[in-house]
């Protein structure tokens, strides 16, 4: 089931209606998602190693604290800004700039390592794993899609 744009985001609180919550693909909703969106987001860095392991063990502590309450929603946005952390510093260890692609969007920039921008990635994607391989989150996101999530055809 692919992530539903068309809901009114200002207005839903998605711990209250989790019901409404589509999982989708990779990072998708992961800023539009609410209350979850800003409890998360002021602690999602990347710059440094030092800064980025602060990150992603808050942000893993976090996704730890939502299981708890078997909070699924919360559990899934927590991996999903992890996630976030990881292909983000990735794309700056790659490419300086954080681009990939050359003005006009068709051409791939040269690639220049960022070994500390990869350390950060590394960080997050250790976190990341750690998350999404979880045995309650697998439980709870099997669940919610058994309960509000039907097939698309």
């Amino acid at each position: 089931m692919t992530f539903d744009y068309s809901l009114d985001f200002d207005k839903i609180d998605f711990r209250k209606h989790p019901e409404l919550y589509r999982i989708g693909k990779g990072e998708q909703g992961v800023l539009l998602v609410e209350p979850y969106k800003s409890e998360i987001l002021p602690h999602w860095r990347f710059k440094t190693p030092p800064i980025a392991r602060r990150s992603a063990n808050k942000i893993y502590r976090m996704f730890v604290e939502y299981k708890t309450r078997e909070d699924f929603v919360g559990m899934d946005m927590a991996r999903k800004f992890l996630q976030m952390g990881y292909t983000r510093a990735r794309r700056y260890a790659n490419h300086k700039s954080g681009r990939k692609y050359a003005q006009g969007g068709k051409e791939i920039l040269p690639r220049e390592e960022d070994p500390i921008k990869a350390e950060s990635a590394k960080l997050f994607y250790e976190k990341w794993q750690k998350a999404r391989e979880d045995k309650k989150y697998l439980e709870l996101k099997k669940k919610h899609r058994e309960m509000y999530e039907k097939p698309e055809k």
